[in-house]
């Protein structure tokens, strides 16, 4: 039988430059991350102050330019990303490297489209700060972090059902409250969607005050609808602290990075990542 053909070994190039990007604990990576930390940094605030008119009319050429030499900074690091992974694809679609992506194409994809607002999409690249907590090694966030994500992911179909309970009785409250408001005057209240707009503003206590009652009947709806808004807070909360606390019961993890999608918070026994299934190093 033919013998099986071995994979390729990378190059000591790519291998050094899979260690600098995607690892976060040696030296020259935490330089590495440092410096593109400020780079991005460096890139929102001018996204910032181009977006001011008075600021662009003085300063816009300059702006350009920095604009200009960040992006194709970021395109750069992106590709070399790309290569230095084990996975590219799994890289591509992982979160950082949409977010990745997206630090740079919106500035050639403005360059074919009549619309300068799609320059401002870059502003997204302001999400690569959160690769702050592996520079900082503030690896006792991370985890926690990696915790309520997954206790969101658990609880996701609760949460969907709950969301989906309040939708129906944000629906016959607001239907109610119009009946009682709808035929004054003076209301505001002058459809059911307009209704139903109040009752979620009211609910989730955030009260804008642009839509008040003005019958005796309504406010005391009103009141009943603001303690039962309280009391709706509490169910969303209830079900991702319980799946904290359940998640808390597994073996605790540590700050391993994946080569492949650079996601952390990996147990020191794991092989592979829990978030693209790529194979762990050390």
């Amino acid at each position: 039988m033919p013998a099986r053909e071995q994979p390729e070994s990378p190059s000591p190039l790519r291998r050094r430059l899979r260690h600098v990007i995607f690892d976060h604990n040696t030296a020259a990576s935490r330089g590495f991350d440092i410096l593109l930390l400020v780079i991005i940094g460096l890139s929102v605030v001018a996204v910032m102050l181009e977006s001011m008119p008075e600021v662009r009319a003085k300063y816009g050429t300059a702006l350009l330019a920095a604009e200009w030499s960040f992006t194709v900074i970021f395109m750069v690091e992106y590709f070399f990303r790309l290569w230095a992974t084990r996975e590219p694809r799994r890289y591509a679609f992982s979160f950082f490297g949409i977010v990745d992506f997206l630090s740079w194409i919106p500035a050639f994809i403005g360059l074919f489209i009549d619309d300068h607002s799609a320059h401002y999409l870059t502003i997204v690249r302001v999400l690569r700060l959160l690769r702050v907590f592996r520079v900082l090694k503030m690896m006792a966030l991370i985890s926690e972090a990696e915790l309520i994500m997954d206790a969101l992911r658990r609880s996701r179909a609760k949460i969907a059902v709950f969301i989906a309970a309040l939708a129906a009785l944000s629906v016959l409250m607001g239907t109610f409250m119009y009946l009682l408001e709808g035929s004054h005057p003076q209301s505001k209240f002058s459809s059911i969607p307009t209704a139903v707009y109040w009752t979620v503003v009211t609910i989730t206590t955030v009260g804008f005050g642009d839509i008040t009652p003005v019958t005796a009947a309504g406010k005391f709806f009103a009141t009943v609808m603001m303690l039962v808004g309280y009391a709706i807070i509490a169910v969303p909360t209830g079900i991702v602290v319980g799946e904290v606390m359940a998640r808390r019961e597994r073996p605790h993890a540590s700050g391993r990075s994946c080569p492949h999608c650079g996601h952390d918070g990996h147990r020191d026994v794991a092989k592979h990542c829990w978030s693209c299934g790529g194979k762990l190093e050390g």
